[in-house]
């Protein structure tokens, strides 16, 4: 019994030279401990979520955490999409790998005040596919919120795949207090049909439903200024509405987000100006009221703005 005393809080049980004499029982005590350990030191824990895919689910989880980051907030990326991990390509962090310590794995820096996790560093290479059952995919984000060197966050983001299967299941029970879902879904009725699904999914979680975003939603002529409605508009608005969840804002339909995504240079970042980059920021602020209705002291803007992947691509590729 004095040797399982003796056992570190933030030791891995695989890394342990006692690990042999505790149970399963224990082992997985252990690692929940671990979690909790790691997760008391995040302020606030977003879903981001979408019943159905295409809707631009994860173009809203990134630029929502570089909205956050830009008012000077400490903020993660998660990227719990196992099959298909997109978020180190549309932050230009495609070729960067995770480092171990003896303290824990490092998450890929993409700024000073922002940190990626993600499956697709671990990868090896781009085009290798994840053939896991659910078990594995609840291992892995156990070790994700375990046994990462997250440190001190504000906002951790967590892009979940589409639908509310294993991954959003084992991401609630793991965090357990999950501040808020943010569910995103396109003004069409078959997108609608599935977001509502992911509202109620979120309730009987016990996960506070921040808001449903309606993305894609109308189109601008860049000729005559006049919008168009391309996948009708207001779909997202009425869901919530009868669904009596808050509207947190519609995305109109932008080239330069698919464009900027490519390039792995985050739309709001690149085009702060813009309608859609305009839109990105109030949906962040309603968020952020929605997580923290006490107002507490407003984070300053950090002064390596604004937060951009230029070069990051180059200096990883010279890295490797």
């Amino acid at each position: 019994m004095k040797e399982k005393e003796k056992c570190k809080s933030t030791q891995e049980c695989e890394t342990c030279s006692q690990s042999h004499s505790c149970s399963e029982d224990e082992k997985r005590a252990h690692r929940e401990r671990m979690v909790g350990e790691k997760l008391s030191h995040i302020d606030h824990r977003i879903m981001v979520m979408s019943g159905k895919g295409g809707v631009g689910k994860t173009t809203v989880a990134v630029n929502l955490a570089i909205s956050l980051a830009r008012k000077g907030h400490e903020v993660g990326i998660l990227d719990a999409d196992i099959h298909g991990p997109n978020i180190p390509k549309m932050l230009g962090l495609n070729h960067s790998k995770l480092v171990g310590t003896p303290q824990g794995i490092l998450p890929v820096p993409f700024h000073s005040n922002l940190k990626v996790l993600s499956i697709a560093f671990m990868l090896p290479e781009a085009d290798a596919p994840v053939v896991w059952r659910g078990p594995m995919k609840h291992g892995v984000f156990q070790q994700f919120l375990g046994e990462v060197e997250w440190g001190d966050l504000d906002y951790l983001i967590v892009d979940l795949p589409p639908g509310t299967g294993d991954e959003p299941l084992s991401i609630a029970h793991l965090i357990g207090e999950v501040d808020a879902s943010v569910i995103v879904t396109t003004p069409q009725e078959v997108a609608l049909l599935d977001s509502r699904k992911a509202v109620v999914f979120s309730r009987m979680v016990h996960v506070p439903v921040a808001g449903i975003v309606e993305n894609m939603s109308g189109f601008l002529c860049p000729h005559c200024g006049k919008e168009i409605d391309l996948f009708k508009i207001g779909g997202g608005e009425k869901a919530a509405r009868e669904l009596q969840v808050p509207f947190l804002g519609r995305i109109p339909l932008d080239p330069q987000i698919v464009r900027n995504c490519d390039q792995g240079n985050p739309f709001v970042s690149a085009n702060p100006d813009s309608p859609a980059a305009k839109a990105f920021m109030e949906i962040s602020n309603r968020i952020e009221e929605f997580v923290n209705p006490s107002g507490k002291t407003e984070k300053k803007p950090s002064a390596q703005q604004p937060l951009s992947s230029t070069g990051k691509e180059e200096k990883a590729k010279a890295a490797g």
